[in-house]
């Protein structure tokens, strides 16, 4: 209850009332400066921004294929692809494994077991492989999986 009475209006109005009847020279001036600025301020408050949302974007499909390309010239370009896409993981599979060879020597140089970081290693690959075929046996419950993609990464 306490509150309430703090917010009542009462005092408030009396107090503006007697202010507003005294006889000072600038209480016309002052009045009018303090309804402006409050007036100025909500209202600029109080406006709201539309903004037009954007276009929705215009779907365009392969423009570098030619338009009648007929099944044998799409064959004969997927072939050719795939022996890019083939000549690349070749071509970084050769230096991962030069990457690998070059960590070998350096480790043998440094009195490294590097032997048995291998096995380690290859002991940790195998143990990844089993652990995602496990999770594809479960999620696929025998059925056709899609086979897992070997990793880009190299072992170091």
């Amino acid at each position: 209850m306490r509150i309430i009475s703090r917010m009542n209006p009462v005092g408030g109005m009396s107090d503006f009332w007697s202010e507003i009847r005294r006889p000072t020279p600038y209480r016309w001036p002052v009045l009018a400066a303090s309804l402006l600025t409050s007036g100025t301020l909500l209202f600029w408050v109080t406006q709201e921004d539309y903004f037009v949302p954007p276009p929705p974007p215009r779907v365009t499909y392969i423009t570098t294929f030619a338009e009648g390309r007929t099944d044998a010239e799409i064959r004969q370009s997927n072939i050719e692809n795939q022996r890019r896409t083939d000549a690349r993981e070749a071509a970084l599979a050769a230096r991962e494994e030069r990457k690998r060879t070059i960590y070998r020597e350096l480790g043998r140089a440094t009195g490294i077991d590097v032997d048995r970081m291998e096995a380690e290693a290859a002991a940790e690959r195998a143990r990844a492989e089993a652990a995602e075929k496990a999770r594809l046996d479960r999620l696929f419950g025998g059925r056709d999986q899609p086979t897992p993609k070997a990793s880009a990464a190299p072992a170091e």
